[in-house]
């Protein structure tokens, strides 16, 4: 394993290539039980995803995370298409989203942690299973996981959560891939944290999700004072004639967190995209930021958020492989 590298769903690349990045996005949700229940969050168009990606690519954008892992929407070969349709770099995760986006009876309650564990793994290291573990037979691809997901909702960390957690820290000291995470809204945010730092996480690669959307400065500052990277990508969803607590967060947090915050756009919905006719459209963030930047004097800071940040934590480190009691 090299030293330093990002993992794209085309093979991995130098950090120094990753350019400017979104640290949080929906790229391909396939047709399944996820959009069954919610056909708002249907993005399997190949053709239509690769036009959005490309006026991306256009004006300045070079990476995207995706962020649906095993399971539960990813099509690893309908990202691959895009990928080099659009000349947007795709990382791809591994990992378990939330209870909601599977059956009851899925084997995500089965499998002990360290099965768990072992399949995050092969992910990474092997590759991704053309039919995304949703029948008898694995095919792996050559096309490999860059990153590990894991999600909570709105209540405490359940006991199940905590063995995915564990499994997800066990492959994440194994192979040093990065861990990026949903919370609901922001809550139980502190809590992943420290539950992250108990089990030994690498925290400078540990990011949480839509922590922008708890609103409050102080509590913010508690997830950040954890040492976790936090990723905000609410700036476009906050009504027109009310504030907006996400560029609140960052005129106040970037001067003391400059290295901790990333941002994204978690486009989930095709009603987003503008080239499924929604909008405000991936090139939103692009578009919007440094001018609102520059208005408070913090133009310096749109490398830290575009660039150098999601650089370092999207890299895989130098792994120890172990896990702490």
């Amino acid at each position: 394993m090299r030293d330093q590298f990002f993992r794209t769903v085309l093979g991995d690349r130098a950090p120094a290539e990753m350019g400017l990045t979104y640290a949080h996005e929906h790229i391909i949700i396939e047709d399944g039980y996820v959009t069954a229940r919610h056909p708002e969050f249907l993005l399997n168009d190949v053709d239509r995803i690769s036009e959005e990606l490309s006026n991306f690519y256009t004006i300045g954008g070079r990476t995207v995370v995706d962020t649906m892992p095993a399971n539960a929407g990813r099509n690893v070969l309908k990202s691959v298409e895009v990928s080099q349709n659009s000349g947007v770099q795709i990382i791809v995760p591994t990992g378990i989203h939330l209870e909601i986006y599977y059956p009851e009876n899925h084997w995500r309650y089965a499998y002990s942690e360290d099965q768990l564990a072992a399949l995050f793994i092969s992910d990474i290291q092997e590759g991704i299973d053309q039919f995304d573990y949703s029948g008898p037979f694995v095919q792996r691809t050559p096309h490999r996981a860059g990153l590990i997901k894991l999600a909570t909702g709105d209540e405490p960390i359940t006991k199940h959560q905590e063995k995915i957690f564990r499994a997800v820290v066990h492959a994440h000291l194994a192979t040093g891939a990065p861990i990026l995470t949903h919370t609901n809204h922001g809550k139980q945010a502190v809590e992943q944290a420290l539950l992250f730092q108990k089990l030994g996480a690498n925290l400078e690669h540990v990011v949480l999700s839509h922590v922008d959307r708890a609103k409050e400065i102080a509590y913010n500052k508690q997830v950040l004072d954890t040492g976790v990277r936090v990723e905000y990508d609410s700036a476009f969803r906050w009504p027109n004639d009310g504030p907006n607590y996400t560029l609140q967060l960052l005129e106040k947090l970037l001067p003391q967190y400059p290295s901790q915050i990333t941002l994204g756009m978690d486009m989930a919905k095709n009603s987003y995209w503008k080239s499924y006719g929604g909008s405000p459209g991936l090139n939103y963030l692009i578009e919007t930021i440094p001018a609102f930047l520059a208005s408070k004097g913090l133009q310096d800071y749109y490398q830290n958020l575009f660039f150098d940040n999601p650089r370092i934590l999207y890299s895989f480190f130098k792994s120890e492989a172990h896990i702490t009691d």
